[in-house]
This record gives structure tokens, C-alpha cells and sequence, in this order.
């Protein structure tokens, strides 16, 4: 029979107070250690874009290599105390924050296999979406999850909606091409069209293509116009969802001892993704 390994009172102190600084913003330990790694998040954001202006790192390249170093070792130190201090680690390992902890920390480690890989750049740009980690406390707990729950909400008549604008955007596409294929040599295909398509009818319009005959621009003048309702119909939908998810109850602040997830009711004593207590 497999046997459960059991702390000692004094190792589960130690783990509890540590899970309680890092996981939680309530108390004051809490706040300074998320303003800290706010503080050393923006640092590394603003390393991954001087490192991309060839002008500064010609001069302060060296500079920059040990700062990036610096700020890597303090994330790996940061994500080995998160996995300890959960009790379960695989649960967070694999979690959406887990995952972007560790791709915080994996391109500057690569990059001693790797050399001269910039494409690790935009990879560890992905540290700048570990504010969410600062953000989904406090008062940002109740705003957050009324996002997500809009957005799950609103989610299948949308993409019913995108289904329909798609459609839209092959027609039209396929019908000014038969307009301005045989006199404007820049409508060659139909696939070339609907790339015009969706470009006017987003109301992006880059100009790279645009009709020259009567027909042509009276029906890119009907999609333009078209446009403008079709932005407003998203919009609405999720305007709707988020006035019905800001009457529901608020959600808490407490981080799960157990698997670190957020977002539980406010009178919950145990978690709703893991069933563990929350006390």
C-alpha cells in the first residue's frame, strides 16, 4: 500500500506562511512581494525591448545580458518556492499561470543551447502577461471574473456571428472580383478579393487595394457603411453579458492552498476545482 507523506507541524507552518506570501495580496508581506515581482516584470519587459534596438545593444549589450540573468534567477527562485509551497505541484505546474511562470524562465536558459535565437524575444515578452497574477487580486477579482464570465457567455453567438461575417466577406469578395478583375489588376483573385474584403469591412482599410470602376466603389461604399453595424452587433452581445454577470455575487480574494486557483463565491470554505478546504 502506497503511504501519504505527512509534514510535521513545523514544515507545514513554514509552507502555509510561504504560500500565504506568495499566492495571497491580504496581508502586507503579500502586497510587497507583488509589487516586487510587478517591480521585476516590467524590468524584464523593458530589457526585451532595448535588447531589440540595435542602437543600445551595440553599448550596453553586456549590461543587458547580466541584468536579463539577474531577473531570471530571481523568476526561477520565485516559480521553485510557488511549486513547493502548493501541495499539490503538478496541479499548478499545469495550471494557465504555472505554464506562463515556467515560459518566463525558459528562453534565457535556451538561449545557452540556442545562441542568437530571437524569436526567444517574444517568448519572454510573455512575462508581461504575469500581471494578471498581480491583477486578479483585490478589488481586480470581481471585474476579472465578470470579464471571463461575459466572455464565456457571449462565446457561441459570437463565433455564430464571425461564422456569418466570414460567409459575408466570400461573397462580397467574390462579387467585386467579377467587377474589378478585368480592369484593375490588383483584384487577381478571389482569395485576394476577400482580403479586401475583410479589410473594408473591419474598417481597417490600408488602401494597398481599392476599386476604380462605378460598380466597385458603390459596393465598397455599401460594405464600408455595412461596417460600422457589424462592429456595433460584438459589442452589444458582450455589453449584454456584462451587465448580467455584474449583478451576480462577488467572488473572493483566497487562492486555493491546494491547487493556488482563484475566483471561488464568497461565503465558499472549500475549493470548487479541487474540493479542498480553504480555511
Amino acid at each position: 500500500m502506497s503511504q501519504k507523506t505527512v509534514l510535521n507541524p513545523v514544515q507545514q507552518n513554514w509552507k502555509q506562511k510561504l504560500f500565504t506570501i506568495i499566492f495571497e495580496a491580504d496581508t502586507k508581506a503579500g502586497r510587497i512581494f507583488d509589487l516586487a515581482l510587478l517591480f521585476f516584470i516590467l524590468l524584464s519587459l523593458a530589457i526585451v525591448m532595448l535588447e531589440s534596438m540595435k542602437s543600445v545593444k551595440a553599448i550596453y549589450g553586456k549590461e543587458l545580458v547580466t541584468l536579463e540573468w539577474i531577473v531570471t534567477i530571481l523568476f526561477t527562485i520565485e516559480y521553485v518556492l510557488r511549486v513547493i509551497s502548493v501541495k499539490r505541484p503538478v496541479k499548478y505546474i499545469t495550471s494557465f499561470y504555472g505554464i506562463i511562470d515556467l515560459l518566463s524562465i525558459l528562453p534565457t536558459y535556451l538561449s545557452l543551447l540556442i545562441p542568437g535565437s530571437h524569436f526567444l524575444l517574444a517568448i519572454r515578452a510573455l512575462r508581461l502577461m504575469r500581471v494578471f497574477r498581480i491583477l486578479k487580486l483585490s478589488q481586480f477579482v470581481r471585474e476579472g471574473t465578470t470579464i471571463v464570465l461575459a466572455m464565456k457567455a457571449s462565446a457561441r453567438r459570437i463565433s455564430i456571428f464571425l461564422s456569418f461575417v466570414v460567409l459575408l466577406s466570400i461573397i462580397l469578395g467574390a462579387l467585386i472580383y467579377v467587377v474589378e478583375s478585368g480592369v484593375n489588376e490588383k483584384y487577381s483573385s478571389i482569395p485576394q478579393s476577400v482580403y479586401w474584403a475583410i479589410v473594408t469591412i473591419t474598417t481597417v482599410g490600408y488602401g494597398d487595394i481599392s476599386p476604380i470602376t462605378p460598380v466597385g466603389k458603390l459596393i465598397a461604399s455599401f460594405i464600408m457603411l455595412l461596417g460600422y453595424a457589424i462592429i456595433a452587433v460584438p459589442t452589444g452581445i458582450v455589453t449584454v453579458e456584462l451587465s448580467r454577470s455584474a449583478r451576480r455575487d462577488e467572488t473572493n480574494t483566497t487562492a486555493c492552498p491546494n491547487c493556488s486557483a482563484y475566483g471561488h463565491d464568497p461565503d465558499a470554505k472549500f475549493c470548487k476545482y479541487c474540493g479542498h478546504s480553504l480555511e
